[in-house]
């Protein structure tokens, strides 16, 4: 189904695009959680993470882990975050499936346990 208002992951300006395949393609975030914070997005207008077929899931795995290999040849990140905001309720925005890879780096919090456990900060800390 068509999006009622432009998807701004339908129609990426080719200069955006860092690494692409069949079924997806490779972008900077443009509101960057850390350096070199990148989206993994499939090129099917998609919702879901579970819509995709086995070929995009597949294609965008790939792809995710081509784009680490950027990410830590430019920028050498201590770890990362991998996230999907999988419908309104659980943040997500922009109705197009897309894949945070999130550099994180040592110091860059004070305590990281939990990593995406914060989503939901009262039941973040377990320790």
């Amino acid at each position: 189904m068509a999006p009622s208002t432009p998807c701004p992951f339908c129609h990426l300006p080719p200069e955006r695009i860092l690494l692409s395949n069949d079924v997806g393609w490779v972008i900077r975030d443009t509101f960057p959680v850390s350096p070199g914070h990148t989206l993994v997005i499939p090129k099917r207008h998609i919702g879901s993470f579970f819509d995709l077929t086995d070929d995009e899931r597949n294609g965008l795995m790939a792809l995710l882990a081509e784009a680490k290999l950027g990410t830590e040849a430019e920028f050498a990140p201590a770890g990362y975050n991998i996230g999907i905001n999988d419908g309104p309720a659980a943040g997500q925005t922009v109705p197009h499936l897309h894949i945070h890879l999130i550099p994180r780096f040592a110091g860059d919090l004070p305590d990281p346990r939990g990593g995406v456990r914060w989503v939901i900060p009262d039941k973040a800390r377990y320790w």
